[in-house]
């Protein structure tokens, strides 16, 4: 049975964040990195061009654009921090999927967001410093380089919340599950069992299913991943993972499907709630977790309480600005 430490009474769920309903706008410089092969832009408050649902999308575009997994921007000027208070240690962020649409948080985003911060010399190595964004603060850190020359971040996720009042969920449409072992079972016409479903929110909403040979691949993940990511069931939409215990360690495979982005080789929030998911359904001991992703592995530790913390390699890949024509299009819309 899952404990209930971290739970929710699924009568009473957590409210989601309402994000602004200005779009902010932007500068013509950006950073690339990607964690694991998840790659982020990121760009500064300014007022070259406004972060609109069509502006982000071209910027995303693959071939038309920069490219990339999303996009994220710092709010307030290096020089003039908004609203900086008497902590110089917080910035204030959103993101953006490729389609345009806001999302609360990315642990692989965050991670990126923070080899900007320390290219642009506004944090320092081994220094500790607090992010606020989607609503939640969290505390990250860039403790050095590995022997392949990514950077090595962490980021305190705090306390993860399970069941279905955390990922804004209807009871109503999951089945009990027979095994007291998820938290519902989802059907999907795609598939012809019932999904036992795990649901973790860390910031933003996970469904785990702990998949057998059958269903743990990429033609697996495509049949499954649109129609949970999708379903009515959740308010805002979620993120999916399959997850695999892999032998007797403390490791766990996992393929992802993210919200607003589609299949993806590797995200920090997504192992962040497969660990969780892992550890809360007694799987594993509360403690380290190795995260086997496509793109490569990334370490969770969840407590017994279920704080969560993310720590991996981050890839620089290049700095640049947007052309002067393409920000001419983009402000024309």
């Amino acid at each position: 049975m899952l404990p209930s430490f971290g739970h929710d009474d699924p009568a009473t769920p957590r409210p989601m964040p309402a994000f602004p309903p200005h779009r902010p706008a932007a500068g013509s410089a950006y950073t690339r990195a990607h964690a694991l092969g998840n790659d982020y832009l990121v760009v500064e408050e300014g007022e070259r061009w406004t972060m609109s649902v069509e502006a982000v999308r071209r910027v995303c575009h693959r071939w038309e654009g920069v490219g990339s997994d999303g996009v994220i921007i710092v709010l307030g000027s290096p020089a003039a921090p908004e609203a900086p208070g008497p902590d110089p240690s917080l910035f204030r962020a959103r993101m953006f999927n490729p389609d345009g649409s806001e999302f609360e948080r990315s642990g692989n985003g965050l991670r990126i967001l923070a080899a900007h911060l320390l290219g642009a010399g506004r944090v320092g190595w081994g220094e500790p410093f607090r992010v606020e964004v989607g609503g939640d603060r969290v505390t990250m850190e860039v403790h050095g380089r590995v022997p392949d020359g990514a950077l090595d971040v962490s980021v305190d996720m705090g306390r993860a919340r399970t069941g279905p009042g955390a990922v804004a969920c209807d009871p109503s449409a999951l089945e009990s599950d027979p095994a007291g072992d998820a938290h519902g079972l989802l059907r999907l016409d795609a598939v012809q069992e019932a999904l036992p479903l795990h649901l973790v929110s860390v910031g933003n909403p996970h469904a785990v299913h702990f998949a057998g040979e059958s269903l743990f691949h990429r033609e697996g993940l495509a049949r499954v991943g649109p129609g949970v990511a999708t379903h009515p069931a959740f308010a805002r939409g979620t993120n999916v993972q399959l997850a695999r215990m892999a032998g007797r360690g403390r490791a766990v495979d996992v393929l992802i499907w993210e919200r607003g982005v589609g299949h993806t080789t590797g995200s920090g929030t997504s192992a962040c709630a497969v660990a969780v998911a892992a550890v809360a359904s007694g799987r594993l001991e509360p403690g380290p977790v190795e995260l086997r992703m496509e793109g490569g592995t990334l370490h969770v530790t969840v407590t017994a309480e279920l704080d969560v913390t993310l720590r991996g390699p981050v890839h620089p890949v290049c700095e640049g600005h947007l052309a002067e024509a393409f920000l001419e299009a983009l402000r024309r819309g």
